[in-house]
């Protein structure tokens, strides 16, 4: 019976002499390379919400409850979850540079925290994205033991993660908007003065008809005792590819009960009010088409929905500023 106790003792101790040389961390890497911008990529990593579209960890335990809180994207957003598959535990956005590096911490209170990376390199339209995970054990002698299960799974886990990124990525607009300062902000409504038009798209078809458009509005604005009261701008309609209808419009003060709000041509409104995110454009009208692309780029790799038709504000006046050094504000209306 001694030699049996001193058996187990001497397991026991081999056991822990073993566990204190295996590795105190447990590493994992993978990596994959994908057919979109940076931009695109960090878009859909930056945003818990968006990690639904392709995380092994959301398509294990689809019925698992998952909340949000803090801030929608960025340092300090953060997801907890509780599931019968992958039980309970929390993470936070830590670390955010954009198109560039993303770090969070995995169950931040617990013991076993843990931090897991995104690396983002860019080459020609291309991004290598390299996923990494770490967890110290210290002297947890059991955790180190089983640091040998779970690298294998995180491993697989992570590769099945970065496969569905990439396929999602690549499906999304291939425009690079990582060049474009976006903001989002609140605007009031202001009167307009404004002339239903429509034009073939071509920038030469386009600006002819805005200058008629402009020209109507302007003999309108003196006709009736009206005062400009901004820079022009055209809404965008429609836009079948074939045919762009917009309203051109000049936002104005005075008008009156007397004022004609609805005639044959020029007529009387207001600009949307709410929520938008506002694009700076600087340079030639004719690249405008080329801002609205990397916009439509943005929304759909972030998932924001629009709430009503864009519009363009000419702040600068082309006839006293280099065509290079053009100001134009780029309104899109959006959800919260």
């Amino acid at each position: 019976m001694q030699k049996f106790f001193y058996g187990i003792g001497a397991f026991i101790a081999l056991l822990i002499i073993v566990g204190l040389a295996l590795p105190r961390y447990a590493r994992v890497t993978a990596e994959t390379r994908i057919d979109a911008h940076p931009a695109t990529v960090f878009a859909l990593i930056n945003d818990f919400r968006r990690y639904r579209l392709w995380s092994p960890m959301i398509e294990t335990d689809p019925n698992a409850r998952i909340v949000y809180s803090g801030p929608a994207r960025g340092v300090g957003a953060t997801m907890t979850w509780d599931g019968a598959i992958i039980g309970a535990g929390a993470q936070i956005i830590t670390q955010s540079r954009p198109h560039e590096y993303l770090e969070t911490s995995v169950n931040p209170d617990n013991s076993g925290a843990a931090r897991s990376w995104f690396d983002l390199s860019g080459d020609n339209g291309t991004t290598t994205v390299t996923w990494s995970f770490e967890t110290d054990f210290g002297y947890n002698i059991v955790g180190r033991y089983f640091a040998l299960l779970l690298t294998g799974v995180v491993k697989r886990d992570y590769e099945e993660g970065l496969a569905s990124l990439k396929d999602l990525a690549e499906t999304l607009p291939g425009a690079d908007f990582g060049d474009v300062e976006i903001e989002q902000i609140v605007v009031e409504a202001t009167e307009i003065a404004y002339l239903p038009t429509s034009s073939v798209p071509e920038p030469a078809a386009i600006s002819d008809a805005m200058g008629h458009a402009y020209y109507e509005i302007l003999s309108f604005i003196d006709q009736h005792g009206l005062a400009e009261a901004g820079a022009p701008i055209s809404i965008t309609r429609v836009f079948s590819g074939s045919e762009l209808l917009f309203d051109a419009a000049i936002p104005v003060r005075g008008v009156s009960e007397s004022t004609p709000r609805d005639g044959a041509s020029v007529r009387i409104g207001q600009t949307y009010a709410g929520n938008v995110i506002r694009v700076r454009h600087i340079g030639s009208y004719r690249t405008l088409g080329e801002t609205h692309r990397k916009i439509a780029a943005y929304l759909a790799a972030l998932g924001v929905e629009r709430a009503g038709d864009a519009w363009e504000s000419y702040v600068s006046d082309p006839t006293k500023v280099p065509e290079s050094e053009l100001l134009t504000y780029v309104y899109y209306p959006i959800k919260l």
